[in-house]
């Protein structure tokens, strides 16, 4: 997602960092060096929600039940929680291209060996193992990428290493399920493997270095976590977006059992899933620049009313599509907005400040999911996911208020 600047943020007390030069000399366009940034997104995207459409065949394959089989998705986003700041701090100081190519390796190793997985516990393990480069992937290529290019173009540039997540979401996504389908569910990890080593081999040697790339400062990047107004930034993200990943935890057994899809269309479905997050991502972006704080409080009303109605759209396969349209529309135009928002208070931070965004929306994933297994191990119908994850939106409604409360008494003082 393209982090715009937020209008409406709290003044910052200390200087911005500098931006490192863009890189001098190389005969590589610009272009083409985010693009093959954008190709570890491509490959964490893809292994991410491919999880999903694939859950019912690794599930009846490992001998576990759909509800058990979720903890698998949980893990992974877990391991983005935990994995983003972490490798961002410990990563502060690595030349940025040197830790972006390590990350992409890492994506390959995981990604094979959870294709390689002999049964449900160690596939969790690996799964946890996989999320772990995920955030610091996007955090260390946007600040990398940003580097390649004048600072006018800088939002250009992060939108373009951005572009293969939302890529992943309309063809990764839905092509790794059909592969699932027709050849297993592991062959979906072996494809993300792939995707991942022509990663490593595109940033090896289509990426310049930025002059002077010695990496950042670790105090600098520590600064983020003293700031109030970035835990409850991420504190909206947390709570306030797991209830796309409720349903789409189990959207592929929710498709064919309420909606009556056939096995094969849910990858078509999904596609549309993919669009509405590409659509609303750009369109958030733009929203982001006039009124950041009213696109997130927005989108969190709609996201809730787009769940709510969701219950009932599933039942048939025209209003699903619309629905899951819907879902991804609303769950991504709120994403320019709190990134802008993120950035501003931690200016002196941004490499962890973009780790930390993917890590809360990975809170929030693992939150939804969970939430979702436990309704349905309840017995509660395929409905109910989407029932229970239209309550998160106004939980990070709430923490946005607490938000914007504070910013707003700070700058009365």
């Amino acid at each position: 997602m393209t982090p715009p600047t937020s209008t409406e943020a709290a003044p910052q007390t200390s200087a911005p960092p500098q931006r490192t030069a863009p890189a001098r000399g190389s005969r590589v366009p610009a272009g083409v060096s985010l693009a093959a940034l954008s190709l570890g997104g491509l490959a964490i995207g893809t292994t991410e929600f491919a999880s999903m459409g694939v859950l019912p065949g690794f599930a009846a394959d490992l001998g576990v039940s759909v509800p058990t089989a979720g903890a698998a998705i949980s893990a992974y986003a877990l391991g983005v929680v935990f994995g983003a700041p972490l490798i961002a701090l410990l990563g502060a100081r690595w030349p940025r291209k040197r830790l972006v190519v390590a990350l992409a390796v890492f994506l390959v190793v995981a990604n094979a060996l959870s294709a390689l997985a002999p049964s449900f516990v160690p596939f969790v393990a690996l799964r946890f193992l996989s999320g772990l480069p995920h955030g610091a992937y996007f955090g260390t290529a946007a600040v990398l990428g940003a580097a390649l290019v004048p600072p006018e173009r800088r939002a250009r540039a992060l939108a373009t290493v951005m572009l293969g997540l939302t890529v992943a979401n309309i063809i990764g996504v839905p092509a790794a399920t059909w592969l699932g389908d027709s050849f297993g569910w592991r062959s979906a990890y072996v494809a993300v493997t792939v995707i991942a080593l022509i990663t490593v081999l595109a940033v090896v040697t289509l990426v310049p270095s930025p002059a002077d790339d010695r990496g950042g400062s670790l105090s600098n990047e520590l600064t983020a976590l003293r700031r109030p107004q970035v835990w409850l930034t991420l504190g909206v993200i947390s709570a306030g977006f797991g209830g796309m990943f409720a349903v789409y935890s189990y959207i592929s057994p929710i498709l064919t059992n309420q909606a009556g899809v056939a096995t094969s269309l849910v990858p078509l479905l999904l596609g549309a899933l993919g669009v509405g997050m590409t659509v609303g991502n750009i369109a958030g972006g733009r929203f982001a620049e006039k009124a950041p704080r009213a696109t997130i409080a927005i989108a969190l009303v709609a996201y809730a009313a787009v769940l709510l109605a969701f219950t009932v759209a599933a039942s048939n396969a025209v209003t699903a599509t619309i629905g899951l349209f819907a879902l991804g529309f609303v769950g991504m135009s709120a994403g320019p907005a709190l990134m802008g928002r993120l950035i501003d208070f931690a200016a002196e931070g941004p490499s962890l400040a973009a780790a930390s965004f993917h890590s809360a929306f990975n809170v929030a994933n693992a939150v939804g999911a969970a939430l979702g297994g436990v309704v349905l191990a309840a017995g509660l119908g395929w409905s109910a996911p989407a029932a229970v994850g239209a309550v998160l939106p106004l939980l990070g409604l709430a923490v946005l208020g607490v938000s914007v409360r504070m910013e707003r008494r700070t700058v009365t003082d």
